[in-house]
Order: C-alpha cells, then sequence, then structure tokens
C-alpha cells in the first residue's frame, strides 16, 4: 500500500487529502482516503485510522509513504506506525533529503524539538538498488528487493505512483505531470 498527500494550498493548518492505495504487486487493487492538517500532527494517527479495523490490512505486506511527511510536515513516527500496524513501514524519497535546510525549516514550526525527534525516530536513510528510504519493521536488503518488485518503471513504487496520480486528479481536475 502507497500513500501520498494531495496538492495543498500553502496557508497553516490547511485540510490535506491523504490518498493511500492498495497494490498486488503493480495492479490496483482498492483505495482508502483521508486527511491532515498542513504541519499538524495527525499523519500518523490518519494512515492508523484508514488502516485499522479495515478491510485492506490483513492482506498488505508493507506500508509505503511518499516520504516522512504529509501535508508540509505533519511527520509519520515510522516506528509507531510499524509497531501499530504489525507491518513493515517505508519512507520512500526521490533523493536524499538535505538535512540541514530540513531543520532550519522545522525552527518556524511550533514544537521543533519534537519534530527533529520524529525524524531521528525513522532510522537511518538508506540508499540501496537506485531507492532511497527509511524502514522501520523490515531489514533494508528485504526493502530494497520489494521497491525493485513493486516499481513498474522509474524509481517510484506503482502503489506511490497511483496514490500521487489520484490525490492530484481529485484535487485538480487532472494527474500531474510527474509521480
Amino acid at each position: 500500500m502507497g500513500f501520498d498527500d494531495a496538492p495543498f494550498a500553502r496557508r497553516a493548518g490547511v485540510r490535506v487529502s491523504l490518498a493511500g492505495v492498495v497494490c498486488a504487486g503493480t495492479r490496483f487493487e482498492g483505495l482508502v482516503w483521508g486527511h491532515v492538517r498542513r504541519d499538524g500532527w495527525t499523519a500518523t494517527d490518519e494512515v492508523c485510522r484508514l488502516l485499522v479495523g479495515g478491510k485492506f490490512l490483513p492482506q498488505l505486506h508493507l506500508v509505503l509513504l511518499d516520504g516522512l511527511a504529509f501535508g508540509g510536515f505533519n511527520l509519520v513516527d515510522l516506528p509507531r506506525l510499524a509497531h501499530t500496524l504489525g507491518k513493515p513501514c517505508v519512507a520512500v524519497m526521490r533523493r536524499m533529503p538535505d538535512l540541514e535546510a530540513v531543520e532550519r525549516a522545522l525552527r518556524h514550526l511550533s514544537r521543533p524539538r519534537a519534530r527533529l525527534e520524529l525524524l531521528r525516530r525513522a532510522g537511518p536513510i538508506h540508499q540501496r538498488g537506485g531507492f532511497t528510504f527509511q524502514v522501520q519493521g523490515a531489514e533494508p536488503e528485504w526493502v530494497e528487493e520489494a521497491l525493485q518488485r513493486l516499481t513498474d518503471t522509474g524509481r517510484v513504487p506503482e502503489a506511490l505512483r497511483l496514490a500521487h496520480l489520484i490525490g492530484s486528479a481529485v484535487m485538480t481536475g487532472e494527474s500531474s505531470k510527474r509521480a
């Protein structure tokens, strides 16, 4: 399953849509839809709400996130997510983040130390097989193999690519160019 946020207004506290796409391999199987607040604190709880007790969680083997944050800096607590869901959870990034720039940006938000702690708790950033990711609940070698199997073309697993395209289409009327 892959989660990505949809395009959102750059105003503080705005509601941000969250698309979760279930795939069997690279084939679309289902969709969940939720919301978080820009720069808020509910990303982990919202992903859990969308999955715990739902029909999709029992069939999942892996939960993918498009990065560690939704709606700006509404950060996911990756270890808590993996523990709550009982599934490996992976924050996939397109490239190695500029951690100094991220830390500078977090200083302008509420509770910057707590946000930095969530970044640290996510674990080391791995670069393997052309993928950049953080993982909780599985070994990086296993994640690398899984990401390769779940990626049709390029370096974005299909569930994340579809979540991006669907979120973009729902919010703007058409899918974006880049997924």
